[in-house]
């Protein structure tokens, strides 16, 4: 089973593979995320294996007294599609279990 989420706003890509596994009543989770790097260039990135993977934009605005600031514009934290995702697995008596390096 896969979950995919897909963030234009920072062209970011994040999968969450599930395998069942129904006779030791385990879930294997693999999740990957493809995007940009957050610094000047934007070359491409991918990362794969278990973990949070939280996304930022910014930008500079003025603030109150005319300065200036960087304000964070938009974020995305992965935990928001797989905390419900792993909560679901185990209300059904399931064992939810991150893959590293795929199996």
């Amino acid at each position: 089973m896969v979950a995919e989420h897909r963030i234009p706003e920072l062209e970011l890509t994040v999968k969450v593979r599930m395998r069942l596994l129904p006779v030791r009543r385990e879930v294997e989770v693999i999740t990957e995320q493809w995007g940009k790097v957050s610094y000047e260039g934007g070359n491409k990135q991918y990362a794969r294996g278990a973990g949070a993977r939280v996304a930022r934009q910014w930008q500079f605005r003025k603030g109150p007294d005319g300065r200036r600031r960087l304000v964070e514009t938009f974020r995305y934290d992965s935990r928001d599609m797989t905390d419900p995702l792993r909560q679901t697995v185990l209300d059904g008596g399931w064992v939810w279990r991150q893959v590293f390096f795929g199996s």
